[in-house]
């Protein structure tokens, strides 16, 4: 898939919203792209999937055992690249504000893991899951994204292969331009403050 026809998506889906948001990373950005309505039309998931696992080297696809991807974005498109590369999709989850398995998820000791987000931006929640993983005794080998909001600088200590690679401007609290910060801001992430 091309960029534009991922974007393609995002747009006739609605899932790229324009305002005024507070990203799960803490930064702000007049674009928020909302995956849960992307992946909510099964089919579209699929072949977005299956775009991500075709962007992926042969030989790590090869390597991959397992694939875990963080609650709650990465739920949907970790299940389908799960599906895609016919290895079980787990998840983790931060219920006290450090991510875990749960639900009976366990990994084989020295399992080979594919990470799986939605969108990385600064990396943070990824990073915090590839350490939850190293502490279940897993190793993750790479991590794939649909969108990579970093502007090719996040580094995750992994391989990293996002679908695509997008550049909205992102502001710190005290670097708002103006006519942002005269939009009411909406926080659509996932990351409790």
């Amino acid at each position: 898939m091309t960029e534009e026809e991922v974007l393609a998506e995002f747009r006739g889906s609605g899932a790229l919203l324009e305002g005024h948001f507070k990203l799960s990373s803490g930064r702000h950005s007049a674009h928020y792209l909302q995956c849960a309505r992307v992946l909510m039309n099964p089919e579209r998931a699929g072949r977005l999937a299956r775009a991500v696992c075709a962007n992926i080297p042969r030989e790590v696809r090869a390597a991959v055992d397992t694939v875990v991807s963080p609650a709650m974005g990465g739920i949907i498109i970790g299940h389908e690249v799960g599906r895609c590369m016919e290895k079980d999709a787990l998840f983790l989850e931060r219920p006290d504000g450090e991510f875990h398995f749960r639900r009976g998820f366990a990994l084989e000791p020295g399992a080979k893991v594919l990470m799986v987000e939605d969108v990385v931006t600064t990396g943070l929640s990824s990073r915090e899951a590839i350490a939850a993983v190293a502490r279940e005794g897993g190793e993750v080998i790479a991590e794939c994204s649909l969108i990579d909001r970093s502007g090719g600088e996040v580094d995750l200590g992994v391989p990293f292969y996002p679908l695509i690679a997008i550049n909205f401007p992102t502001y710190s609290d005290d670097e708002v331009p103006a006519e942002l910060a005269a939009i009411a801001v909406t926080k659509p992430g996932s990351r409790k403050e």
